[in-house]
């Protein structure tokens, strides 16, 4: 098994052209690690870096104790699953499994357990005589990571495995890929661009923008403490609401005053990191959870400031109703329980969680709150 780190790797096209700048990241042996971020962001190129597929133009890239810049592929002991399966089409199930180990020569014993044992915990051995095009695509999904487990890896990395699956299908795979990480205890370094993939099987999270490292921690760190307005807005889903406010001092309390609405700041907006600000304008975080409706005990709470906001759109989603609002002519999303029966054109009353806000500086996009 397996530790990675990075040491100010760099990726350079021709002389200007850089694609993922200096990242520092440390990887635990055993970890389950996702790169997340939009198209473009250097996630995969991090990954293919790690694969020996792509050559590093700066920077240190360690496997455990080893440098591994000048190492080749096949000798870095990793293996990789690709979006497209990468399998081969004239090939059976067991053959396509087999063939990293028939390459290097093991022995027919040794190939014939590991491929059957992999195929077991796959759930594919009634398979292995067919060949990928009798495959739906779930089943060819579990041939190519039978095909990494065979060579028993001391890193997996993955490039969005499940892009390819309907939804229903990447539902149930992302549950297998958990168990199976649990199963192997090896290192796993997954990309996706999809937050909910990241959300619910990354053990940390790193969430990448234009070839940089905008904040690495666990998923519940990264939703409950974003450090900027990026990583606010790229985890969580309805993504949060960004409101620009401008603070003002209520004698020895802050508010935030939106149109005609005063929203009182948490305890935590202590006049050090809010009093720079006040008469200032700032972007405000909320998430559509932390907005209730009428029939929410919150809205009884001491100190709830309610607001009115118009209905554009009310999306049913059977546990939940999402209403796209419009708030003194800005768009804001609310999560809100089945029970409210608000349709399109309604005027609803609202409460905001206070609590629960973050603060964003307009030019810089920190959270103030970090």
């Amino acid at each position: 098994m397996a530790s990675i780190t990075f040491k100010d790797i760099r990726k350079t096209y021709g002389e200007n052209i850089t694609v993922v700048h200096d990242i520092n990241l440390d990887i635990a042996d055993k970890e389950f690690i996702i790169l997340v971020g939009p198209s473009g962001c250097g996630k995969s190129t991090t990954l293919r870096m790690l694969a020996g597929l792509e050559e590093i133009t700066a920077g240190e890239l360690y496997i455990g104790d080893t440098l591994v810049n000048d190492i080749e592929s096949k000798d870095r002991d990793i293996a990789m699953v690709f979006q497209n399966y990468a399998l081969y089409p004239h090939m059976t199930v067991f053959k396509n499994m087999a063939f990293g180990l028939e390459l290097r020569k093991a022995p027919r014993e040794e190939v014939e357990r590991k491929v059957h044992e992999a195929a077991r915990i796959l759930d594919i051995e009634h398979l292995l005589n067919r060949k990928p095009k009798a495959l739906s695509g779930g089943q060819r999904q579990r041939v190519a990571l039978g095909r990494a487990m065979v060579r028993s890896p001391s890193v997996f990395l993955l490039d969005e495995p499940l892009s390819n699956l309907d939804a229903k299908l990447r539902n149930t795979m992302r549950s297998e890929i958990t168990k199976l990480h649990k199963r192997l205890e090896t290192t796993f370094i997954y990309v996706t661009h999809d937050q909910v993939e990241a959300m619910t099987m990354a053990d940390r999270i790193v969430v990448m923008k234009d070839g940089y490292i905008q904040q690495v921690d666990t998923p519940q760190v990264l939703y409950d403490h974003p450090c900027n307005m990026f990583v606010a807005g790229f985890i969580g889903s309805p993504q949060m609401n960004m409101l620009p406010v401008t603070i003002e001092r209520r004698g020895e309390a802050f508010v935030a005053v939106f149109g005609d609405l005063e929203l009182p700041l948490p305890e935590r907006a202590t006049a050090e990191i809010i009093g720079p600000y006040v008469g200032r304008e700032v972007i405000l975080g909320v998430r559509p959870e932390n907005l209730h409706d009428e029939q929410s005990s919150y809205m009884q709470a001491p100190g709830t400031k309610p607001f009115d906001a118009y209905v554009d759109l009310a999306e049913p989603m059977g546990s939940e109703v999402h209403l796209n609002l419009s708030v003194n002519g800005l768009p804001m999303i609310a999560k809100v329980p089945p029970r409210c029966k608000a349709r399109d054109g309604d005027t609803v009353r609202l409460g905001l969680d206070c609590e629960t806000i973050h603060l964003f500086d307009k030019e810089t996009e920190r959270n103030l709150f970090a």
